[in-house]
């Protein structure tokens, strides 16, 4: 399970003895958590009427963060195509795994310096990640773009002989060039008609170049023939291959179309490459070698998902006060249970803490007895609770 419950509870006596308790009901007897100490520093509390404001935009601020959060890490699964059992290992927050960085978390001061308002510390966040966003989305265009021009490339470069590029089936020794008479045609052949082609081919029109074809290549459904004939037979040629469903391929060898058409893939495959890994061995590397998208992505998804923890422990924090009142005097812990103890946690909690709030207390309690209530839309219980979900995927990595 990759899923914590944050909440809180206020302080007993002391906030250790908040935290015994808690430990007692869930893991001594029953094991039905793995529990952390959250531990956020003493920040500015404000005014009541400034809280109230800031809850909710905090609310709306983490669903921002969490989809920035989200959408770096899907994009670097998109980026790393095949290789993409690797990506949790490149999705890392200040060096550590995930789940590391959230249980052993601790308050950046540097970047979050406390002696700023709630508010202040809250838009610094949403101006970092909102740069991120605008980031993410201009390298993403770019590197779609370059994306798509070298598939179209490809997909010119593959398929059947009909449709696909002969640039690199062809060479110059099978074709009549500089004629002022002669022409060579590429005709695209189906395997069961070989043989009615070696027998026709001549008398297609009146001017063929007597056994002048020859089969250049061939995939799984057809050959590819080149047949020679005067110019001014083309027409004639065409229309009769046509009625023998032989279709003549409307191609002139060019050597320098073809040289620079060559390049331009080279050109867009070296660039893709580049974006992520400057070695053409492996798409993942490490240390310098990784490409600037893949660093990029690094980089700022370890920012962005720091920002959404901190703005896990605003909110908690935020909640708490409005909660249980000043002075500020709450536990903040981290719970991680298992799939199938999440049931029984829960109706331990609001035994535990039902006293803080009777009216969610009586809400919880009604909701096991009536089938068909669904609490998703409205996770209220009578200690302050946030969910944090690491499971950052539509696929399993």
């Amino acid at each position: 399970m990759t899923e914590f419950w944050l909440i809180s509870a206020p302080g007993e006596k002391t906030c250790q003895q908040t935290w015994d308790t808690m430990m007692a009901a869930t893991t001594r007897t029953n094991n039905l958590s793995t529990n952390h100490k959250f531990n956020i520093p003493d920040l500015k509390v404000g005014t009541l009427d400034v809280l109230v404001g800031l809850s909710d935009e905090l609310a709306k601020l983490d669903s921002f963060v969490e989809s920035v959060v989200k959408k770096v890490a899907q994009y670097m699964a998109d980026v790393l195509e095949d290789s993409r059992d690797k990506v949790q290992e490149n999705l890392l927050a200040n060096g550590v795994d995930l789940v590391t960085y959230i249980t052993r978390f601790q308050w950046d001061m540097a970047k979050y310096p406390i002696k700023q308002s709630l508010k202040n510390i809250s838009e610094i966040i949403a101006k970092q990640v909102t740069q991120i966003d605008n980031d993410l989305k201009a390298r993403a265009s770019a590197y779609n773009n370059l994306k798509g021009n070298l598939q179209n490339l490809e997909r010119k470069n593959a398929g059947s002989l009909l449709t696909r590029s002969l640039a690199d089936i062809v060479k110059k020794e099978d074709f009549v060039l500089d004629s002022e008479y002669l022409i060579t045609m590429l005709v695209v052949v189906p395997k069961l008609a070989y043989v009615d082609w070696q027998k026709t081919y001549e008398t297609l029109a009146e001017m063929v170049v007597p056994r002048s074809s020859n089969l250049l290549f061939e995939d799984n459904d057809s050959g590819l023939f080149s047949v020679t004939l005067f110019l001014k037979a083309i027409d004639d040629f065409k229309h009769k291959a046509r009625e023998n469903k032989f279709t003549v391929r409307d191609f002139q060898y060019n050597e320098e179309e073809m040289k620079a058409d060559k390049e331009e893939m080279t050109r867009l495959s070296t660039d893709k490459k580049k974006q992520f890994c400057c070695c053409t061995i492996t798409l993942i590397c490490i240390g310098s070698l990784q490409g600037p998208l893949v660093r990029w992505l690094k980089v700022n998804f370890s920012e962005a998902f720091i920002a959404w923890i901190h703005i896990k422990a605003l909110r908690v924090f935020v909640e708490s006060v409005l909660r249980y009142g000043l002075p500020v005097n709450f536990q903040a812990m981290l719970l991680q249970p298992s799939k199938k103890t999440m049931k029984k946690l829960r109706e331990v909690l609001n035994d535990l803490y039902k006293h803080l709030d009777s009216s969610a207390a009586a809400i919880i309690d009604s909701a096991f007895d009536i089938p068909g209530l669904n609490l998703s839309q409205q996770e209220y219980y009578p200690y302050v609770y946030d969910k944090i979900n690491c499971n950052l995927f539509d696929f399993k990595v």
